[in-house]
């Protein structure tokens, strides 16, 4: 009986040790994950392979399908206005990305000391995101308005030249670009103000000591060690310039996508292919098209930063 106990034992001890820590840290990290993985293949994956199902057909609205293969992704290769949308998304996010870091990382630094004073600065930057887009665009769009806005008019006593923000096709896109900017910097302040508080204050104390100013330290350590918050502000701005909400919103909102298609960027040209013409197959292959676009280069960016780490082997 004795042995009997003792190899019943020895082989439930053999059991527990089969699983190790990390692998039941694994097993919980992926349960927590698992709603949210499974609201976004419902939400998302599951329409985007709808989308692209809808693509090669030619839908009128009224129910009506039409199987026409690849007839839309040809048209889509000869239309000047895909290809003016595709050329203006880039432009859109080349501009947007930068400055949104720039600004984001520089209000993180400035109010990053814990105080009273700072956080009812805080408070101040954060609080657009708290506004609706429609709302912010329709308050932009009637300050920045020719002749009657409050922006033309303040120029027009200085002596400046009057200048169309929303009506010539040079300054459309920019200031669409500084008003998405406005709205979204404090949410960037937030996140690189959470990257800034994780940095040990030790650091910074060891590099005072042995004299490095605040440029170095700045290079030297805030840079580096904000690297992983770094590569985050870029996925999620990237994808907000390419398809967020204020690539839409507050773009349509204000300019229709016009002057001259000059802020037409894909995701508008795509809800006016789709709710203005009707053309759903055609607005869905432009729409598998920007999706798998924006997943190559999150790829590659993952591939290149080694998923945010940055470390390269030696």
């Amino acid at each position: 009986m004795t042995t009997i106990a003792d190899a019943t034992i020895s082989r439930a001890n053999g059991r527990r040790k089969g699983l190790s820590a990390r692998h039941r840290e694994w097993i919980a990290g992926y349960l927590f994950v698992l709603p949210d993985a499974l609201g976004l293949f419902l939400f998302l994956g599951v329409p985007m392979l709808l989308s692209l199902m809808l693509s090669v057909y030619e839908v009128n609205g009224f129910g009506g399908y039409n199987f026409v293969g690849a007839k839309n992704y040809i048209r889509m290769w000869h239309d000047p206005l895909f290809w003016k949308g595709a050329r203006v998304t880039a432009l859109y996010a080349v501009m947007l990305v930068p400055s949104l870091y720039v600004t984001g990382l520089g209000l993180a630094l400035l109010v990053q000391q814990t105080n009273r004073f700072n956080a009812v600065i805080r408070s101040m930057f954060f609080a657009p995101n708290m506004v609706s887009l429609v709302v912010v665009a329709l308050v932009w769009q009637f300050m920045v308005i020719d002749k009657i806005g409050v922006v033309g008019q303040t120029m027009a006593s200085l002596g400046l030249p009057a200048i169309s923000f929303l009506g010539d096709p040079n300054f459309a896109l920019i200031t669409v670009v500084l008003v998405s900017v406005w709205f979204l910097m404090g949410f960037y302040m937030l996140i690189f103000l959470g990257g800034l508080q994780d940095i040990p204050k030790e650091y910074y104390e060891a590099a005072m000591i042995d004299g490095a100013g605040p440029v170095k330290r700045f290079r030297y350590i805030t840079l580096p060690l904000l690297k992983p918050t770094s590569f985050f502000v870029f996925m999620v701005s990237m994808v907000a310039a390419v398809a967020g909400a204020q690539a839409f919103d507050i773009i349509y909102v204000m300019t229709k996508g016009g002057p001259a298609n000059s802020t037409a960027v894909l995701i508008v040209y795509i809800y006016q292919q789709a709710f203005s013409f009707g053309a759903f197959g055609y607005a869905a292959a432009m729409s598998s098209i920007l999706v798998i676009a924006l997943m190559a280069v999150t790829a590659i960016f993952f591939a290149v930063t080694r998923g945010g780490r940055f470390d390269h082997a030696e």
